[in-house]
């Protein structure tokens, strides 16, 4: 039977039976291979998500990958039978900011995929085609349910622009800094420092091109040009600014808990710091990591340690949110 998991209200949720939703003019359906549970579908389960990036009812979901099925009106026959992933933010395509491609700052508001709109975890998922990138007919898609992630990241490193022979670093060895790590270790830096809270990333750090790994209570040197920021803590963003050189580019993606006391305003200044953030992934990230991912550059399948079916929805939440390091991504299969 096709399912798919409602949330009600905040800390109330149910299976329910899922009919596919006919795609329409400009359309895809698409049959869900698997979905990621991050931190944000925690938020939206326990009611912790901001006002105005969550909508009730709602079925979430917004890391996934699959198989289209079929297509609308306006949409090219060709697309049926390809592996995709697709980005989430609904974008109106027609203000400025949408003309320049910077989709994420998009001036109709805020709509995204599992957050406003229905998700993917459900057996099936119906959106605009355009929001599709096909991947290889050989893709992994179960790696491939973690793009969505790796796509954030990708927009913190084209935005750090690092270059050959800089050095480098990522603070936080969670699936985002571990894709960091993968997506800077492709322009061949002279150093690549990985900063954790513990030892317990380490091995994969270094399997994905880490030169040097430390915890944050060790001597850090503070001669970095680039230094991306992945943990989502007022204290992450701090060091991870201490590690810059004057001059040096910051990249934040973190987001830390309301009222957290962030950077201090005249050390930026002084020394002359590049600070950037990043909130979602607009065109350009998802085209750059369905390249890499494609190339073979990224590897995400090490990073996965628990697949669920989506019956088990509460347990999947409860092991992304238990602090247990041995909890790496969760992925439901519907």
């Amino acid at each position: 039977m096709s399912t798919a998991v409602v949330i009600e209200a905040p800390g109330a949720h149910r299976l329910v039976a899922h009919e596919p939703v006919v795609p329409g003019p400009g359309e895809a359906l698409v049959r869900v291979h698997a979905v990621g549970i991050c931190g944000s579908d925690r938020e939206v389960y326990q009611g912790n998500r901001p006002e105005g990036y969550v909508r009730y009812p709602l079925t979430p979901g917004h890391e996934w990958s699959g198989t289209v099925e079929a297509v609308g009106a306006g949409v090219v026959e060709s697309l049926v039978g390809r592996k995709v992933v697709g980005e989430g933010f609904r974008n109106c395509q027609v203000c400025d900011r949408c003309h320049a491609g910077e989709t994420t700052l998009c001036t109709a508001g805020y709509e995204e995929t599992g957050f406003t709109q229905p998700g993917a975890m459900a057996t099936t998922l119906t959106l605009p085609a355009r929001l599709l990138h096909a991947l290889p007919d050989d893709a992994d898609l179960t790696a491939a349910a973690l793009l969505e992630p790796a796509a954030c990241i990708a927009a913190a490193a084209l935005k750090a622009n690092a270059q050959p022979g800089e050095r480098v670093a990522v603070v936080g060895t969670g699936t985002l800094g571990m894709f960091a790590v993968q997506f800077l270790k492709a322009i061949s830096p002279a150093e690549l420092l990985v900063v954790g809270t513990g030892r317990d990333r380490e091995a994969l750090s270094r399997q994905y091109g880490a030169t040097d790994f430390r915890t944050k209570d060790q001597e850090l040197d503070d001669d970095f040009d680039v230094v991306i920021e992945t943990a989502g803590s007022a204290s992450a963003a701090r060091t991870a600014a201490s590690l810059l050189r004057r001059g040096g580019r910051l990249v934040l993606t973190g987001i830390p808990a309301p009222g957290a006391e962030g950077l201090d305003p005249t050390d930026l200044v002084v020394r002359q710091l590049e600070v950037h953030t990043v909130f979602g992934a607009p065109p350009d990230a998802w085209a750059h990591t369905v390249r890499v991912f494609g190339a073979g550059l990224l590897d995400p399948l090490p990073l996965v340690t628990h697949e669920l079916p989506l019956a088990e929805f509460p347990q999947a939440i409860e092991l992304v949110g238990a602090g247990d390091p041995k909890v790496g991504k969760v992925l439901l299969r519907p």
